[in-house]
């Protein structure tokens, strides 16, 4: 399994050398609601008889984006395989039902954006190009991967939580005390959910110290590995060897709330996490708010 996740990756990216990073935003669906498709490694003189398969992510994550994601796997044998994720984010509780659902079918995440080939021998063939980002909400379905691998042309970034209709002038809305109250609460099922993934809270903490109005902030490669984002160390990548040597096996997935709260230090660990996140959550929003 993993000779076939370092032929994919190693493969796709050595190939890159004679392809205009710029030409993977031709056809740029990351503005539509995400899809998912299943495509074959090329081209095929490249990789001949050991051709392997990922599937492509594209596009912004949104309530129904877990079904669509149940659907295409009832559709498709998914398990183990490589899910490479080209978004701008989107709905919180969509990210994590869509984390939740890659996790349990064991699935190692990377980034990478799709350029369609020529088909050549009757089968459609693309190539996974590192030039793209995985921002806000899609930082946190990266953490689903059992293993997760961030190409270092690839970009990972991230800032706070804020309500959908209200980000493109966030500061002169107004919000109520139900709508504070809901993204406390998001923020620690978030605190929740990095640590279900064997993340740590460092993410969330990074994400929410950047308000919506400012750019987002990229994470660092040493923070990416601080936060268990890459769990596979950067290599170089003329060789596919390299990614399967240096992969790491990460624990199995948490199921429960109580396998949750007896992995960590005593039983009073999981409400702790839960305070921290909402009151980090309190003063960021008393700090940005209007009229604060």
């Amino acid at each position: 399994m993993r000779a076939q996740i370092a032929l994919i990756l190693g493969i796709a990216l050595s190939a890159l050398a004679a392809v205009d990073p710029n030409a993977a935003s031709a056809a740029d669906r990351r503005a539509q609601p995400m899809q998912f498709e299943l495509l074959r490694e090329g081209p095929a003189e490249a990789c001949g008889s050991s051709c392997g398969a990922w599937v492509s992510a594209i596009g912004v994550i949104t309530a129904d984006t877990p079904h669509a994601f149940e659907r295409f796997g009832k559709q498709h044998d998914i398990r183990g395989a490589v899910i490479a994720l080209d978004s701008g984010g989107g709905f919180v509780h969509g990210a994590l039902l869509l984390g939740r659902a890659i996790r349990q079918l064991a699935m190692i995440t990377t980034i990478g954006k799709t350029i369609d080939l020529p088909q050549s021998d009757g089968v459609k063939r693309a190539m996974l190009s590192p030039w793209t980002a995985c921002e806000s909400m899609c930082a946190f379905v990266l953490l689903a991967g059992i293993e997760r691998h961030v190409p270092i042309e690839a970009q990972v970034l991230v800032h706070d939580i804020w309500p959908g209709d209200r980000r493109n002038d966030p500061a002169e809305a107004t919000y109520s005390a139900d709508e504070l109250a809901i993204m406390q609460q998001d923020v620690a099922q978030l605190a929740q959910y990095a640590v279900e993934m064997g993340g740590t809270f460092a993410l969330l903490d990074a994400a929410l110290k950047i308000p919506p109005w400012e750019p987002m902030r990229q994470l660092s490669r040493e923070e990416l590995r601080a936060m268990k984002m890459a769990t596979i160390a950067d290599r170089p990548s003329e060789t596919a060897s390299t990614l399967a040597q240096q992969a790491t096996q990460l624990p199995p997935p948490l199921h429960s709330v109580h396998q949750l709260r007896h992995s960590t230090e005593g039983a009073g660990a999981k409400p702790q996490l839960e305070d921290a996140a909402t009151n980090i959550s309190v003063q960021r929003t008393l700090q940005s708010s209007p009229g604060r």
